[in-house]
């Protein structure tokens, strides 16, 4: 997919890969799994793919809106704010998705389990104001 970006390097590299061997090379990244997130561009239209660590919560992917902790929510969350159905790509399975935060009692043991995938999450909590959103990924069954 080629896609105007503002990804680093090590992102677009990994992203490329993943599509390239159908997640055979990039499902799984420095020990954890990821998949492939397209979000439709809030303003352009236009699909917009990265690579996300992920966990399952029964049939839902769950992925955080980190963005390392920085201040402002990643663009790909802003744009499923705008658009909820999104495109996800796990290893070689394509599918489509509707996305929605995780809100009220069951956010904390959602959150837990992801800090316990990648425990820099809750680093990233710590050095920002900015409460990081959980998002489910729900599968849409033609």
């Amino acid at each position: 997919m080629t896609q105007p970006t503002t990804l680093p390097d090590w992102a677009v590299d990994h992203m490329n890969r993943y599509l390239a061997t159908d997640g055979e090379d990039g499902h799984i990244w420095r020990g954890v799994p990821t998949l492939l997130l397209t979000t439709t561009g809030r303003h352009s239209g236009e699909p917009r793919m990265l690579p996300l660590i992920y966990g399952k919560d029964g049939d839902d992917y769950i992925i955080v809106a980190s963005k390392g902790g920085h201040a402002d929510h990643p663009a790909w969350y802003l744009n499923l704010e705008a658009i909820r159905t999104v495109g996800v790509q796990v290893a070689a399975d394509k599918f489509t998705a509707t996305a929605e935060v995780v809100e009220g009692e069951g956010r904390q043991s959602i959150w837990e389990m992801m800090a316990k995938i990648w425990p820099p999450y809750i680093d990233y909590q710590e050095k920002t104001d900015r409460f990081i959103p959980v998002v489910r990924l729900r599968r849409i069954v033609p």
